[in-house]
């Protein structure tokens, strides 16, 4: 068990799994009692019991992030548990039915934004006061490679994108209440649901391997250990940044003669 994060309290919302999982894994571990925050209750109960076996401290909490009725619920829950918060991690997604921009259904779109967009600005509108009651407090949103890039799926990509620029304004707008804001952009990350997909198209993740300059796609500790750096003190200077985890994909390929 290390301290980075000792005596803080680190709220991660789509925590059942994946990117999110790994995040509250390893800041229990630095010291934070972690709010394992999901739409799937059983996962979250999972992961916070995980943790809670290991000697952390975690409460789980089920809610849809796009409801601002329940995004309320779920920051008193936090202060009633833990007495208030300090990190906010903008972790979950949605990706109901997406792709190019004509055939995209309308509520394909809503879903997708209401959680991917909506969500965090419900979220961070909610951590701010909280984390100004204890003095400042850090917010790591993430976002994704194809916010800067050309990579498909138009509703997730458009609200990736909101998110930097949405979250660099809240550093703007914060910095001067101790409240930081940077952002995150993965890549191509092995989760679960990801090698779901790509173990029955062998031949696609063998040319996505390919792209990247490291060959391989990324681990979800590779970019929680980015998410720590931006939640602990070490990074007390570091707000409204965007943080590429890409293993040099947005960097290009070597040029072959």
């Amino acid at each position: 068990m290390g301290d980075r994060l000792s005596n803080k309290v680190a709220l991660i919302t789509g925590a059942a799994g994946g990117i999110g999982s790994e995040m509250a894994r390893l800041f229990a571990s630095e010291g934070a009692a972690v709010v394992v925050a999901d739409i799937h209750q059983a996962g979250a109960e999972s992961v916070a019991e995980a943790i809670t076996r290991g000697g952390g401290k975690a409460l789980a909490v089920a809610v849809d992030i796009s409801s601002a009725a329940r995004v309320e619920a779920m920051f008193r829950r936090t202060s009633e548990v833990f007495g208030g918060l300090d990190i906010l991690v903008n972790n979950a997604i949605e990706l109901a039915g997406d792709g190019p921009i004509v055939g995209l259904e309308e509520a394909a779109w809503d879903r997708t934004v209401d959680v991917c967009l909506k969500g965090p600005f419900l979220c961070t509108r909610g951590a701010i006061p909280r984390m100004q009651a204890r003095g400042g407090g850090s917010i790591v949103t993430i976002s994704s490679v194809n916010a800067l890039a050309a990579f498909g799926e138009t509703a997730y990509t458009a609200a990736k994108g909101g998110l930097i620029s949405m979250m660099r304004l809240v550093a703007a707008d914060y910095g001067h209440l101790g409240i930081r804001s940077n952002i995150i952009c993965p890549g191509t990350i092995e989760t679960e649901t990801s090698m779901r997909y790509w173990r029955s198209h062998p031949a696609g993740f063998a040319r996505l391997q390919e792209m990247y300059p490291m060959g391989r796609i990324g681990k979800p500790r590779e970019v929680a250990h980015c998410a720590l750096f931006l939640a602990s003190d070490e990074s007390s200077f570091v707000t409204g940044s965007v943080q590429v985890v890409d293993g040099g994909l947005l960097a290009g390929r070597p040029f072959e003669d």
